[in-house]
């Protein structure tokens, strides 16, 4: 049974993008533009990753990142951030939340298979 990736990205050509290189990967995706959906989206799907960019309008991946690692039923999910937050404090603190993997923006396409591949 093929993996299912819940995309949370707030730019519409990022998140095509995203969902279009994991289906190439035989991956299953829901995408997410609005991060208030975000946590209802993941009960729904469950999915067995989430890719969470940090920032997003209205709510933070920060702050998602928390929301989901507080909650029961989500927080097994292996999250990746992706961020143009490129600092080492950046990263430290994303990870603390709870983020299983880091990537940064611009991103390298095969960093992020091989970083989703690593977390599935």
């Amino acid at each position: 049974m093929a993996k299912r990736v819940l995309v949370v990205e707030d730019n519409e050509l990022n998140l095509k993008l995203f969902c279009d290189l994991l289906e190439a990967h035989e991956y299953v995706t829901e995408g997410v533009r609005d991060g208030r959906e975000a946590v209802v989206r993941a009960r729904a799907f469950l999915p067995d990753l989430i890719v969470m960019d940090i920032q997003l309008p209205h709510v933070s991946g920060y702050s998602l990142i928390l929301q989901l690692k507080a909650d029961p039923a989500l927080r097994d999910i292996p999250v990746m951030a992706v961020t143009a937050y490129a600092g080492r404090e950046d990263e430290e603190r994303i990870r603390a939340a709870g983020a299983d993997a880091y990537v940064s923006k611009p991103i390298s396409l095969v960093r992020f298979v091989d970083a989703v591949a690593a977390l599935l």
